[in-house]
Protein backbone atom coordinates (compact mmCIF):
# COMPACT_ATOMS: atom_id res chain seq x y z
CA UNK A 1 0.00 0.00 0.00
CA UNK A 2 2.95 2.21 0.78
CA UNK A 3 4.60 1.75 -2.33
CA UNK A 4 0.83 3.04 -4.34
CA UNK A 5 0.78 5.65 -2.47
CA UNK A 6 4.15 6.89 -2.82
CA UNK A 7 3.08 6.44 -6.87
CA UNK A 8 0.22 8.60 -6.71
CA UNK A 9 2.19 11.17 -4.87
CA UNK A 10 5.31 11.22 -7.28
CA UNK A 11 2.04 10.61 -10.03
CA UNK A 12 0.53 13.93 -8.93
CA UNK A 13 3.67 16.23 -8.16
CA UNK A 14 5.12 15.46 -11.71
CA UNK A 15 1.95 15.70 -13.92
CA UNK A 16 -0.77 17.22 -11.39
CA UNK A 17 -0.93 20.62 -13.34
CA UNK A 18 -2.04 18.57 -16.87
CA UNK A 19 -5.17 17.09 -15.09
CA UNK A 20 -8.40 19.62 -15.23
CA UNK A 21 -9.09 21.35 -12.14
CA UNK A 22 -11.88 18.88 -10.87
CA UNK A 23 -9.97 15.96 -11.63
CA UNK A 24 -6.79 17.73 -9.93
CA UNK A 25 -9.33 18.60 -7.27
CA UNK A 26 -10.84 15.03 -6.60
CA UNK A 27 -7.55 13.63 -7.06
CA UNK A 28 -5.98 16.47 -3.94
CA UNK A 29 -9.03 15.54 -1.54
CA UNK A 30 -8.86 11.60 -1.80
CA UNK A 31 -5.02 10.93 -1.80
CA UNK A 32 -3.76 14.40 0.23
CA UNK A 33 -6.31 15.27 2.57
CA UNK A 34 -7.59 11.41 3.09
CA UNK A 35 -11.15 12.23 2.00
CA UNK A 36 -13.83 9.08 0.91
CA UNK A 37 -15.12 9.48 -1.86
CA UNK A 38 -18.35 9.56 0.04
CA UNK A 39 -17.27 13.02 1.45
CA UNK A 40 -16.12 14.54 -1.37
CA UNK A 41 -19.33 12.99 -2.96
CA UNK A 42 -21.53 15.15 -0.42
CA UNK A 43 -19.53 17.96 -0.54
CA UNK A 44 -20.15 18.67 -4.18
CA UNK A 45 -23.28 17.19 -4.40
CA UNK A 46 -22.80 13.81 -7.24
CA UNK A 47 -22.74 10.18 -6.61
CA UNK A 48 -19.92 8.44 -4.98
CA UNK A 49 -19.57 6.17 -8.40
CA UNK A 50 -19.02 10.20 -10.37
CA UNK A 51 -15.75 11.13 -8.12
CA UNK A 52 -14.72 7.73 -8.18
CA UNK A 53 -14.81 7.88 -11.75
CA UNK A 54 -13.24 11.70 -11.67
CA UNK A 55 -10.30 10.13 -9.62
CA UNK A 56 -9.79 6.79 -12.09
CA UNK A 57 -9.24 9.22 -14.87
CA UNK A 58 -7.31 11.42 -13.68
CA UNK A 59 -4.55 8.61 -12.45
CA UNK A 60 -5.10 6.87 -15.82
CA UNK A 61 -3.98 10.21 -18.00
CA UNK A 62 -1.08 11.05 -15.46
CA UNK A 63 0.41 6.91 -15.82
CA UNK A 64 -0.29 7.24 -19.54
CA UNK A 65 1.68 10.35 -19.38
CA UNK A 66 4.31 8.57 -17.20
CA UNK A 67 4.32 5.98 -19.90
CA UNK A 68 5.00 7.65 -22.73
CA UNK A 69 7.20 10.22 -21.18
CA UNK A 70 9.43 8.00 -18.36
CA UNK A 71 10.21 11.68 -16.72
CA UNK A 72 9.35 9.85 -13.40
CA UNK A 73 11.48 6.91 -14.18
CA UNK A 74 13.95 8.94 -15.37
CA UNK A 75 14.17 11.33 -12.44
CA UNK A 76 14.69 8.38 -10.31
CA UNK A 77 17.43 6.82 -11.89
CA UNK A 78 19.01 10.52 -12.17
CA UNK A 79 19.12 10.54 -8.15
CA UNK A 80 20.74 7.28 -7.91
CA UNK A 81 23.79 8.84 -10.45
CA UNK A 82 23.49 11.98 -8.46
CA UNK A 83 24.19 10.63 -4.96
CA UNK A 84 26.68 8.25 -6.42
CA UNK A 85 28.68 11.67 -7.61
CA UNK A 86 28.17 12.97 -4.64
CA UNK A 87 29.70 9.95 -2.58
CA UNK A 88 32.48 9.66 -4.89
CA UNK A 89 33.76 13.51 -4.67
CA UNK A 90 32.94 13.12 -0.48
CA UNK A 91 35.91 10.32 -0.62
CA UNK A 92 37.92 12.64 -2.88
CA UNK A 93 37.30 15.47 -0.82
CA UNK A 94 38.98 13.20 2.33
CA UNK A 95 41.38 11.66 0.70
CA UNK A 96 42.79 14.98 -0.47
CA UNK A 97 42.25 16.04 3.20
CA UNK A 98 43.99 13.50 5.25
CA UNK A 99 46.59 13.59 2.05
CA UNK A 100 46.34 10.17 1.85
CA UNK A 101 45.86 9.35 -1.67
CA UNK A 102 47.72 7.60 -4.15
CA UNK A 103 47.16 7.75 -8.12
CA UNK A 104 45.60 4.44 -8.72
CA UNK A 105 42.38 5.64 -5.63
CA UNK A 106 42.31 9.09 -7.18
CA UNK A 107 41.42 7.73 -10.50
CA UNK A 108 39.14 4.98 -9.60
CA UNK A 109 37.02 8.22 -8.03
CA UNK A 110 37.68 10.33 -11.26
CA UNK A 111 36.14 7.19 -13.20
CA UNK A 112 33.04 6.74 -11.15
CA UNK A 113 32.62 10.50 -11.55
CA UNK A 114 33.04 11.00 -14.91
CA UNK A 115 30.70 7.57 -15.56
CA UNK A 116 28.07 8.63 -13.81
CA UNK A 117 28.35 11.97 -15.71
CA UNK A 118 27.84 10.24 -18.90
CA UNK A 119 24.92 8.68 -17.31
CA UNK A 120 23.39 11.67 -16.88
CA UNK A 121 24.06 13.46 -19.97
CA UNK A 122 22.37 10.40 -21.86
CA UNK A 123 19.12 11.06 -20.12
Amino acid sequence: MKNQAYRMAMLFDFYGDLLTDRQREFYDLYYNEDLSLAEIAENYGISRQGVRDVIVRAEAAMTEIEDKTHIIRRFQQSRGAIAAIDAAADQLLQAVNRRSYSDAMLDELAHTIKTNVAKLEQE
